[in-house]
């Protein structure tokens, strides 16, 4: 409605300004050319200001993007890592956890584990949720099926490889063992 407004006090304004000048000088079909290429021109002035103002967002969203997603092969690196360490610490038997000699290197291990899992909060790195959830093709890597009488086909029963997501993309699935109906 402004614009409306604006082009109707335009037309009126020229009018005016047009008062007292002949007609055959108003009709002049250079000056009709004339307004079309100014038109054309205020077009083409538009366009270009939409498309800088559609490229300013893109990059403003892929700067952002690059921020949050940076670390990303960094992460997966460190996840063998995570890995290594958790089997390090399930592999420790029972009786050795208790031995007065080795309590203070899985103490040790315990605790680094404890700190990788909080700099991978700090960082946006959660891991994915698997156990007793129907398989997600993506969130999770069925490697295997288990006949399982118990749980539903489709189902996880067994976590072999933890997955994780970094912000909302994943940054690698969880291998897991899918229930199938027993034989």
């Amino acid at each position: 409605m402004t614009e409306e407004k604006t082009q109707s006090t335009e037309e009126s304004a020229m009018a005016e300004e047009l008062k007292g000048v002949p007609e055959d000088m108003i009709d002049n079909p250079e000056l009709a050319k004339l307004r079309e290429e100014l038109e054309t021109a205020k077009q083409d002035a538009l366009y270009a200001r939409a498309e800088m103002q559609n490229v300013r967002r893109r990059l403003e969203k892929d700067i952002a993007d690059t921020r949050a997603y940076a670390a990303t092969g960094f992460a997966r690196d460190i996840l063998s890592v995570a890995d290594n360490l958790s089997r390090a610490l399930s592999a420790i038997p029972a009786e050795l956890r208790e031995d007065e000699k080795l309590k203070g290197i899985v103490a040790g291990i315990e605790a680094t584990g404890r700190e990788i899992e909080k700099v991978f909060g700090n960082h946006g790195i959660t891991r994915v949720a698997a156990m007793g959830l129907p398989l997600d093709p993506n969130q999770h890597q069925a490697m295997i099926e288990v006949p399982s009488a118990d749980a539903e086909p489709g189902t996880i029963v067994q976590e072999l490889q933890s997955g994780y997501m970094i912000k909302d993309r994943l940054l690698r699935p969880a291998m897991v063992a899918v229930a199938k109906k027993p034989d």
